[in-house]
């Protein structure tokens, strides 16, 4: 009697996609600990084909006319994307569950076919039905939408092949899955062959992809980190489900800048642009001086934005002082109270700190080291800040305040928004036309506390 053949299994890293022989506790290539996951290997081996001659051209004389790109009309998300969706471009985004990917990825779809462009829609998530009943709901008319419930890659790929969209949309990448692996879709193999596939189709038809990826605990898009390596642009869309705002970030793209962002308000028609993103993370009533709270600009890309600081200082009469910070880093936080005790003299070490950047916005900027601590002292004083003062300074460990970027545009945004007067760095000082604002420069912590707090 022959004994069956023995499948064969190996053993892939879910964090970056390395293959090994046997399990162990660590991936040698990322270094990640218990991440290995067995895995089937294909069952139908590739043959090996003779090399051919590839065509190599100098750098000098390839063709250097500027390829059309499209655009959305979506001026929020072809900022985005580097200002325009190239063919053959590849695009991974990225988002927590229930935040709007699939509504972004239906309004994108009809404001393609709304230009005359094919577009592909690829689900298989949802049935036909429901991406129509979907779609009523979001006025998506669909004119030059084509909408296709399939899981499987060789029918995806034949499909792109047959109709020769101009962009395809792929809702969810975890979903489909390839006849070569007998794992579930999903898996590190799965999610990365498909996705090899789908660039490749991609690449060769001159087609725009924009595939959809379902993101982990702790925010990553789910499967192999080589697929974002794979992909050509990686936009995350964030937001809180608190709040109706939602915010497109791009992390990586080789077409333009990850420093942009787009701003989506998210209502009962869908996602809607925010065009005056200053006036939606300010307060209802910035008419009213209140104590702890800092207006400030921040810069996301090359766009200025108004945002609150709010602060609240009270004494520690429970043990260790509690440090809470919101949209901040909390090791930021902790930094910045060390400054004010050992710099400035006050009582940090026994009192609670709580901060959080109003409207829910998670910030990661310099320019934020200054209106935080100035919204602290004034909670731990209980001195209000005029609410016609915006603060903006990074802050050095000796108590110095260093210079921004762009800080120009931060200024002419609060001079449009009606703000009186700037407090900026010293460093910072040619580089501002007041427009009509009342700038005041300093260069140490307790002189922007003296000159704001009186």
């Amino acid at each position: 009697m022959i004994a069956g053949k023995k499948t064969k299994t190996a053993y892939f890293c879910s964090q970056c996609g390395a293959e090994h022989l046997r399990w162990q506790g660590q991936c040698k290539e990322c270094a990640a600990w218990n991440s290995l996951v067995e895995e089937r290997l294909p069952t139908k081996g590739k043959s090996r084909r003779a090399a051919s001659q590839v065509e190599h051209v100098k750098l000098s004389e390839i063709s250097d006319h500027p390829i059309q790109g499209y655009f959305s009309g979506i001026a929020e998300l072809d900022r985005v994307l580097g200002g325009k969706l190239l063919p053959g471009m590849t695009v991974l985004l990225g988002g927590d569950p229930g935040i709007g990917k699939s509504t972004l990825l239906l309004q994108a779809a009809e404001a393609y076919s709304a230009r005359n462009l094919g577009v592909l829609y690829v689900t298989g998530e949802e049935s036909l039905s429901q991406i129509k009943m979907r779609a009523a709901r979001l006025n998506v008319g669909g004119k030059n939408i084509s909408v296709v419930n399939a899981t499987d890659i060789e029918d995806i790929i034949a499909v792109i092949q047959s109709s020769s969209p101009a962009v395809v949309l792929i809702d969810s990448i975890q979903t489909v899955s390839s006849g070569q692996f007998d794992s579930p879709p999903g898996t590190v193999a799965q999610v990365r062959e498909a996705a090899q596939q789908l660039i490749r189709v991609a690449k060769e038809q001159n087609v725009a992809l924009i595939m959809v990826g379902h993101v982990t605990k702790e925010g990553m898009v789910a499967g192999p980190k080589v697929l974002e390596h794979m992909v050509d642009t990686v936009v995350y869309f964030e937001g809180d489900s608190s709040h109706l705002y939602r915010l497109l970030r791009a992390t990586k793209n080789r077409f333009g800048s990850v420093d942009e962002i787009g701003l989506f308000e998210m209502g009962p028609r869908g996602l809607t642009e925010v065009s005056n993103p200053s006036s939606f993370f300010l307060s209802n009533d910035a008419s009213v001086s209140r104590v702890g709270t800092v207006v400030t600009a921040v810069c996301e890309g090359n766009r200025p934005l108004m945002v609150e600081v709010q602060a609240l200082v009270a004494s520690a009469n429970y043990g260790s002082p509690q440090r809470v910070a919101g949209g901040i880093d909390h090791r930021k936080l902790a930094l910045l109270l060390a400054i004010l005790e050992k710099r400035c003299g006050y009582p940090m070490a026994t009192h609670d700190v709580f901060v959080s950047v109003a409207s829910g916005l998670r910030i990661n900027e310099p320019a934020m080291d200054l209106p935080i601590m100035v919204a602290i002292v004034s909670s731990l004083l209980n001195k209000p800040v005029d609410h016609r003062v915006v603060v903006i300074g990074e802050v050095g460990l000796s108590g110095e305040v260093r210079g921004v970027t762009l800080s120009d545009r931060r200024v002419s945004e609060a001079a449009k928004l009606g703000f009186e007067q700037a407090i900026i760095p010293r460093a910072n000082k040619s580089q501002i036309s007041a427009g009509g604002m009342r700038v005041t420069e300093v260069n140490e912590i307790q002189q922007a506390i003296d000159v704001i707090l009186g």
